[in-house]
């Protein structure tokens, strides 16, 4: 079974991760499949807009700790990298499209796209400090996005923000009450989308995009150079250790 598929309608391209079983979490599979669907995606020129959602509660969980356990990052980082950089790039918007919950890698992802919806009542967590990591790849497509106080905030305490405070900082464009109503947001939004031409659409987000293209091309070596060591470290494989036992890592207060 695919762990991503792929639609279209009304010139509007939807991809859905379909991995609910591990909270759509950035396996090597699901990003192999991901980068192809995006890659077909992207030259396909009847496409005026693309849609990234998901089955299940949760968007995306990040990383795919278990293959992280296993040393299976080296490459990893480097893909999730090369999907942040791909999405940036592509040349007609991207609209996240978020019913559920979002952590870590999965923040990337809602960076990288052009614009970006979820319910008032979704959660959010830069989880990587608690997993002795940091958001160093994801740093790239969020950073750009926040203020830089919630950024420091959010970043470095890892602690959970909902979608209103998601739309306050700039993560979201916008959020809604329940389902019904942020289906209704990324409808309003598409709608605009679909009155514009390809070529209004891809030269307006090129202008929009250069400084973020421009970071994603120059920093990534190095946070992909830094995210592998990290995860390669004792430290985080305590911190992948108690998040499978579910109990405190060492360092914590009542561990």
């Amino acid at each position: 079974m695919p762990l991503v598929t792929l639609s279209h309608d009304a010139a509007v391209a939807t991809i859905t991760l379909d991995s609910p079983k591990n909270r759509n979490a950035l396996s090597a599979a699901l990003m192999d499949e991901l980068d192809t669907v995006l890659s077909a995606v992207a030259v396909d020129t009847s496409v005026r807009a693309v849609v990234l959602t998901h089955t299940g509660p949760t968007f995306c969980a990040g990383a795919d700790l278990r293959e992280a356990a296993d040393g299976g990052m080296e490459r990893g980082t480097g893909r999730l990298l090369g999907l942040l950089q791909r999405i940036v790039d592509l040349p007609v918007p991207v609209l996240a499209h978020l019913r559920g919950n979002a952590r870590a890698g999965g923040l990337g992802l809602v960076g990288a796209c052009d614009l970006a919806v979820a319910p008032a009542a979704t959660t959010f967590a830069f989880s990587e400090v608690r997993l002795g990591l940091a958001p160093a790849i994801i740093s790239l497509t969020t950073l750009p996005r926040l203020d830089p106080r919630s950024a420091s905030r959010y970043f470095l305490t890892g602690e959970e923000f909902d979608g209103l405070e998601a739309q306050r900082i700039g993560l979201l464009t916008l959020c809604g009450e329940g389902i019904e109503g942020t289906d209704a947001a990324a409808e309003h939004l598409l709608s605009g989308l679909r009155l514009a031409s390809r070529q209004g659409l891809t030269e307006t987000k090129r202008l929009l995009n250069t400084a973020l293209t421009a970071r994603v091309a120059d920093e990534g070596p190095g946070v992909v150079r830094l995210s592998t060591e990290l995860f390669g470290s004792e430290e985080a494989a305590e911190g992948m250790r108690a998040f499978a036992e579910h109990r405190p890592p060492r360092w914590a207060p009542d561990a």
